[in-house]
């Protein structure tokens, strides 16, 4: 999978986030997750929390296409507001690769 989607998502409560945030994102993640395999578009790779910010990690081949199936997910997601994604087009480890930001 070449390309990414990265969301980031601020936690308020607590630097990981109260048990109402996480409980929040981990159905954001189930949702996140069931769109990305319906429509084929890569992978949800999972979430990371700490410093007061849950990230998200999603993977494609197409970055566009990708954040084209997540971003009504993510914007309906009231604890995502104030928050971003990155799209990234290209590995992790290409210094030459292109990242977007978005806010949500």
């Amino acid at each position: 999978m070449d390309q990414a989607v990265i969301a980031r998502i601020p936690l308020v409560e607590d630097p990981f986030g109260s048990d109402r945030e996480r409980e929040i994102i981990s159905d954001l993640a189930d949702s996140l997750a069931t769109a990305i395999n319906t429509y084929g578009v890569g992978e949800f790779d999972g979430e990371e929390f700490g410093g007061g910010t849950c990230v998200l990690f999603m993977y494609g081949p197409d970055a566009d296409r990708l954040f084209g199936v997540v971003e009504p997910i993510l914007k309906a997601c009231p604890l995502a507001r104030g928050g971003f994604a990155v799209k990234r087009y290209g590995e992790a480890d290409d210094r030459n690769a292109i990242a977007v930001k978005i806010p949500l």
